[in-house]
């Protein structure tokens, strides 16, 4: 397809990444959106005659020729919604960006991803906190994307520097400035490993509407997201509750009562928007993990010699699944009541044969 109609798309005014979605596969590409009428853009579901004569697409693609040259001059790489490359856990959320412009070199599809949030006037206490969950992270191999804000967003992006791990900064505005500028030199070491993020092409200023759009990323693009320090109004409880609109975990830190920047996270674990975090090991229990040992020996599979045949039959089923199995697909599987089947498994787990899992799965341990 068309790089230029690509970026031509990100142009056009009152044109959203969820309508210009639809016009895609309602046309069958982009570049199709550019030639059709508006006299037959008006028979698309949703699209009438005040959007279609609205659209300037001559603008949208002159705009882009523009664009074309400052990517190619500058290194930037674009990443449409149907490349291989664009996030799959942003893809599936409704109104994900169209087209996103990076810098760097990232990985938006690793196994796990972390968005750390927080506020800008961090104290030496959230920062502590910050710096101690990035390093337990450390072992799970975990790409950790924040806004490059100043506060708790820096403060994780300059400990994943330290540590030699990948992180990515999503920005507000163009890839042509960087703000806030103090930040520059942790971005400019983010390049090596990770990278920075925008959906905002170059000429756009760090205007205040654009940073709860750019928290849409924050929260779509990761497994979960983690409020370290937030005070009662601010973007980091607005990425949370994006979070929780895209069904995605939410977690926080508590801290000490009347505490300014305390009050964000204990208002979100009171109100169960939040999980209560209080180290890494919580957050990869609920996120099913499994640490990673570098050093693991080889086991010799010893066969359970004191399972009942209903133990057994659930021993065998789950051995022959390397994902953990919902407690559905067990019952329907072992053709078992789902009362005995609850039965069967907790005494399994009390033996140490089968672990469960979040979600009411289980595995073999």
């Amino acid at each position: 397809m068309s790089l230029h109609h690509q970026v031509a798309l990100s142009f056009v005014k009152n044109l959203g990444p969820v309508l210009a979605k639809s016009l895609i596969a309602y046309l069958g590409n982009e570049e199709e959106v550019f030639k059709t009428s508006p006299s037959k853009m008006v028979k698309i579901p949703g699209i009438g005659d005040k959007r279609a004569t609205s659209w300037d697409f001559t603008d949208a693609l002159n705009k882009a020729e523009k664009e074309l040259i400052f990517i190619e001059k500058n290194g930037i790489e674009t990443i449409f919604y149907t490349d291989s490359k664009y996030p799959k856990r942003l893809k599936n959320c409704t109104d994900s960006p169209i087209l996103l412009y990076a810098k760097g070199k990232m990985d938006l599809n690793p196994p796990h991803i972390i968005s750390i949030v927080g506020t800008r006037n961090a104290t030496d206490y959230g920062k502590q906190l910050c710096r101690q969950l990035i390093e337990e992270l450390q072992q799970y191999n975990v790409l950790i994307v924040s806004g490059l804000a100043l506060g708790i967003d820096v403060a994780a992006h300059k400990e994943c520097v330290r540590l030699n791990m990948p992180t990515v900064g999503v920005l507000g505005h163009g890839l042509d400035r960087l703000y806030p500028n103090q930040n520059r030199g942790t971005a400019d070491k983010m390049l090596e490993n990770g990278g920075l993020l925008t959906e905002y092409p170059s000429g756009t200023n760090p205007d205040r509407e654009n940073f709860p759009q750019r928290n849409r990323i924050v929260a779509g693009i990761a497994d979960a997201t983690i409020v370290v320090e937030a005070g009662i109004k601010g973007g980091a409880l607005i990425t949370a509750e994006i979070a929780n609109s895209y069904n995605r975990d939410v977690f926080a830190f508590p801290g000490r009562l009347g505490d300014d920047y305390s009050e964000g996270c204990n208002f979100l674990i009171r109100n169960h928007k939040a999980g209560l975090l209080t180290c890494v090991a919580d957050l990869a229990f609920s996120l099913g993990w499994e640490k990673p040992d570098l050093a693991k020996p080889v086991e010799q599979f010893v066969l359970p010699l004191d399972l009942s045949a209903d133990e057994r039959l659930i021993f065998d089923i789950l051995q022959q699944h390397k994902m953990p199995l919902a407690i559905d697909d067990l019952t329907i599987k072992a053709n078992m009541p789902t009362s005995l089947l609850a039965m069967n498994l907790l005494n399994m787990e009390m033996q140490g044969y089968i672990r469960s899992m979040p979600g009411k799965t289980y595995k073999v341990s």
